[in-house]
């Protein structure tokens, strides 16, 4: 899977929509940022959290922008693998594939 084409993609749809339904858009932008921020938990603990519920709920999408985040927030491809790890015992079978695309693209976008 090519993770910076699927993101670019993705991208130019969520563009689209937010133009269609700004407010809808907006929301959830708001709600990305009140989560997201710097709090009790660090911004890259909350990014490795969203990788494994990507990869729990099989979301391509998902998986590549919060392990981008994730590469901002300064994970290393371990955290990665560890999170992966976390989200096969909670998942299963389903888990080991989708956690695989996690390591897939920490690599193509490190």
């Amino acid at each position: 899977m090519d993770f910076k084409a699927l993101l670019a993609d993705t991208t130019a749809n969520t563009d689209e929509y937010r133009k269609i339904s700004p407010d809808g858009a907006k929301g959830f932008s708001t709600m990305h940022r009140a989560a997201m921020g710097e709090g009790t938990l660090s911004t890259k603990d909350k990014e490795l959290q969203c990788i494994a519920i990507g990869i729990i709920k099989q979301c391509n999408d998902c998986i590549g922008f919060h392990v981008r985040a994730a590469i901002k927030a300064g994970a290393t491809r371990e955290e990665i693998a560890e999170t992966v790890s976390v989200s096969i015992m909670m998942g299963g079978g389903p888990a080991y594939m989708y956690g695989s695309r996690a390591l897939q693209a920490f690599d193509q976008l490190s």
